[in-house]
């Protein structure tokens, strides 16, 4: 408003004067007044502080941004009481709904501070939290080959605590696969020690975030990235999980969205920038699963934006990572988590949707505060076989030259899919046995092949036992190849009693024994309940599992493939393979027939890591099936059978 202009011409502008305000001539002059003489601030609110992400911090730590959400922030003074902390830098919204606080705690002792906020019209306050880091830097452990990991989806694995299944607006319903079904972090602890027993010392679990949606189950579409879901628990829930778990010797791993948001977002509708998001709820790109066009360099700018601007499944609004400030929040949020759980990695889901520069910095922000924590990116579309060259590409290690793509992404592992794709094809597709072979041949295009996540399945594939052709004894043999070939295994729940699921939602079916009224019928859970199918198959991958947690070979061994065709495979694992058998170094060898047939192998040892070995000892498998010569190895392998042979 012009308020010179206004005041000049009250008596020949009055007919507006009288449209603006036909009730009071008078009255309306005065208003115009008070506002050109006080100005803005007569009507001035005083601002309102509500929520502040993150929700705390520690001194040790660096300095945080805290994104501060109330009313009338714009053109408000912050201070802070009652410490040494400082405020160094401070941006607000346009509608005064946000606020940016970068806070300079280098200074400040651990202890309660009052931030407040100010303007002519008022104050407001609100406490925030600075604590000392009570657990070491070092106490992330880190996955490695040394352990097997099981993919837990919290909501599906058993309900610990009935009463937090029914939530406002959220549809919870056993019989709807879409809906919520009760799983939680409590139904998780009471069955530890079923994890144990089988044998699994690492738990992955779906994300935990609030996702206040209907349907949002699977925990992909977070409402509050500083929030556990109330379905799920609390935070005291998680961190006693993680407490759990590590005073049993095993491990948690986190799972981390920092590509998008679920569409209930409050963000969606009020975002703290303009360019917080990759385009707008009306009008964004799609997100293509196109992630050749990441590392070809005559891919055009068009192409790459589909992968990275465009929103998943054309609902998910997908983070800016570009602006500074979105991914100082999210690379703080994943600090706050890992601080408040000690979990010991993270998997990272939608991994190449999110530009290379964004993960180098998250990464290499995360290993100086956590040394030992380790993380695996998800890079899986789901309508492809991935290449393993395209599959490396954002491996930690690995750069490009060309213009992005001389980034290092930092990640330790990426997920092995196309593993999962070719133990598919061979033990149920009849494609031979030497696409496995040629898989693993190609590992040089990984700086540590050695770290690869492999897996048979998980919450995002079909379940094995629903693949045409599939039998328990093809399970049984494909979960022989991965629990001895190289890499880290993932076990995704219900696989290792032969659970069967069609695609999304079908793949993702209650665990038996987990839920009412199954906790009074069938219990997967529990020897004495489990079906005839059900005992066999768990059975067999225990011992499985208690084969490769004994034998180092298989744990953290190298790999060489010394014989495949049509119908079979062997291969060597040790310690290390540039010789024959020498004193101290054992060699493991595996042989594994997709044959409906018994076949009977014949090796040469010659110039390979079993050359000079004379004695064997078996280790799976019928012991007088196998004859060790001076230069030769040969073996009888049962139909769909796996031998595993102890060399020296």
């Amino acid at each position: 408003m012009n308020c010179s202009r206004q005041t000049a011409n009250t008596t020949d502008d009055s007919l507006t004067r009288r449209e603006l305000f036909p009730s009071n001539h008078m009255l309306s002059l005065a208003l115009v007044f008070l506002l050109c003489v006080a100005g803005p601030f007569a009507f001035a609110q005083a601002p309102i502080l509500s929520k502040i992400d993150p929700p705390n911090w520690w001194t040790e730590l660096p300095d945080p941004v805290l994104l501060v959400q109330g009313e009338h922030l714009d053109g408000t003074k912050f201070s802070i009481k009652n410490s040494d902390t400082t405020i160094d830098l401070v941006r607000t919204s346009s509608n005064g709904h946000w606020a940016f606080l970068k806070l300079g705690i280098k200074s400040a002792k651990p202890g309660s501070l009052l931030l407040e906020a100010r303007n002519s019209a008022g104050a407001s306050s609100i406490s925030y939290a600075l604590s000392a880091r009570t657990k070491p830097a070092a106490n992330p452990q880190g996955f490695s080959s040394q352990d097997t990991m099981y993919l837990i989806m919290t909501d599906r694995f058993a309900d610990g605590d009935p009463s937090n299944n029914r939530q406002p607006g959220m549809t919870y319903d056993r019989n709807d696969p879409h809906a919520w079904h009760g799983g939680d972090l409590r139904g998780i602890r009471q069955h530890l020690d079923y994890l144990q027993d089988l044998g699994v010392n690492t738990i992955w679990i779906t994300p935990v975030d609030q996702n206040r949606e209907r349907d949002s189950y699977h925990g992909y579409g977070t409402t509050d990235m500083y929030k556990v879901d109330e379905h799920f628990g609390t935070l005291s829930d998680l961190t006693a999980l993680a407490n759990d778990l590590h005073a049993q010797g095993m491990k948690l791993v986190l799972d981390i969205v920092p590509n998008h948001v679920g569409p209930a977002h409050p963000w969606v509708e009020d975002s703290p920038t303009p360019d917080w998001f990759h385009g707008t709820k009306a009008q964004h790109r799609l997100a293509q699963g196109n992630f050749r066009a990441l590392m070809d360099p005559y891919a055009s700018a068009r192409d790459r934006k589909d992968v990275l601007d465009g929103w998943f499944v054309d609902l998910l609004p997908d983070m800016n990572q570009e602006n500074p400030l979105v991914a100082q929040y999210l690379i703080q949020n994943t600090i706050w988590w890992v601080e408040e759980t000690s979990a010991d990695g993270l998997r990272l889901d939608t991994f190449p949707y999110v530009g290379r520069q964004f993960w180098h910095d998250f990464h290499a922000q995360l290993s100086e505060i956590f040394p030992h924590l380790t993380t695996v990116g998800e890079v899986f579309n789901g309508t492809f076989a991935m290449p393993p060259m395209l599959n490396s590409f954002f491996a930690g290690g690995v750069v490009r030259s060309g213009g992005t793509t001389d980034i290092d992404t930092g990640l330790y592992t990426p997920f092995d899919y196309p593993f999962f794709s070719a133990i598919r094809d061979v033990t149920v597709r009849n494609t031979p046995m030497t696409d496995l072979a040629n898989l693993f041949r190609q590992d040089s295009v990984y700086p540590h092949p050695d770290r690869l996540v492999t897996l048979l399945g998980s919450h995002d594939t079909k379940r094995f036992m629903s693949e045409p052709g599939a039998t328990p004894e093809r399970l049984l043999l494909a979960f022989g190849i991965l629990l001895t070939a190289r890499g880290i295994p993932v076990i995704y729940s219900g696989d290792e009693i032969g659970m069967a699921g069609g695609e999304d939602p079908d793949n993702r079916r209650d665990f038996p024994g987990g839920f009412e009224p199954q906790k009074s019928s069938a219990n997967a859970f529990l020897s004495t309940r489990r079906s005839t199918d059900e005992a066999g198959m768990h059975d067999a991958i225990k011992r499985l599992l208690a084969l490769r947690n004994s034998v180092k070979e298989l744990q953290e061994g190298k790999q060489q493939v010394v014989q495949s065709d049509e119908d079979t495979i062997a291969y060597v694992r040790g310690l290390n393979l540039e010789h024959g058998c020498v004193a101290g170094q054992d060699r493991v060898l595996v042989l594994a027939n997709k044959s409906d047939i018994a076949r009977k192998l014949n090796i040469d040892m010659n110039e390979t890591a079993m050359e000079g070995c004379t004695r064997s000892e078996m280790l799976l498998g019928d012991k007088h099936s196998v004859h060790v010569s001076s230069h030769s190895i040969s073996a009888n392998v049962t139909p769909l059978g796996l031998m595993v042979v102890q060399l020296r």
